[in-house]
């Protein structure tokens, strides 16, 4: 895709949302990686509706690891995957208490040390909590960066190198912290994996539509 229709693509997305936020509800750095590792292989709104009560008990690593992981479980149930996430959580939680005296890492290659805590988590995190320009690539910017062009890969490290090689120098520097969130909202609410309201898309005369019949 030129550089040209990349530079007007989040020329669009900008106009649309100036300032795009992560969907997850946190009130501190921990409880901001506990939801990220949470909501893996599941949607925002169903963290967001178990985060309160574990949150209220359990908002620090101490207190998480005062909870313990049978407790934990209680708590998270209502999300998938939850026997592995509160195992992690315990583990990461251990691992902040006992090496990094309680501060979560502010490293991307250092974070991805802690439990559960991979690339794309660790890229959000960072995002999320310090504006930084950093690409999370969860399933909906793999999806978008192939389908609208922008950044093509069958994994999502190429997709994220080749989505931070599209951007950088194209669009203005202020936006690029807000890269990631703009795709993942459009995939979320507009450019759906199975029907995509591509009618109702401000980028239909921009996007390549890969893998989708031509509209």
């Amino acid at each position: 895709m030129k550089s040209t229709d990349i530079k007007e693509i989040f020329a669009r997305f900008k106009k649309e949302n100036p300032e795009p936020k992560c969907e997850l509800n946190f009130s501190s750095p921990y409880t901001l990686l506990v939801a990220i590792v949470l909501s893996a292989q599941t949607t925002d709104k169903n963290v967001n509706k178990a985060t309160p009560a574990l949150f209220e008990v359990a908002s620090t690593p101490e207190k998480m690891l005062a909870l313990g992981e049978e407790k934990l479980k209680e708590y998270i149930r209502s999300i998938g995957l939850f026997n592995s996430k509160a195992k992690n959580i315990i583990a990461l939680s251990k691992d902040l208490v006992e090496k990094y005296h309680g501060e979560i890492p502010t490293d991307v290659d250092e974070l991805q040390k802690l439990s559960g805590v991979g690339r794309k988590t660790a890229n959000v995190y960072l995002n999320t909590l310090y504006g930084l320009p950093t690409f999370g690539v969860d399933t909906h910017v793999l999806r978008l960066g192939n389908r609208i062009g922008i950044a093509k890969g069958k994994t999502p490290l190429e997709v994220e190198k080749n989505l931070q090689k599209a951007v950088t120098n194209v669009i203005p520097d202020e936006d690029l912290k807000y890269v990631s969130h703009w795709l993942v909202l459009h995939g979320r609410y507009v450019c759906t994996a199975k029907k995509p309201n591509c009618q109702q898309c401000f980028l239909f005369d921009l996007c390549l539509k890969n893998g989708l019949e031509k509209q």
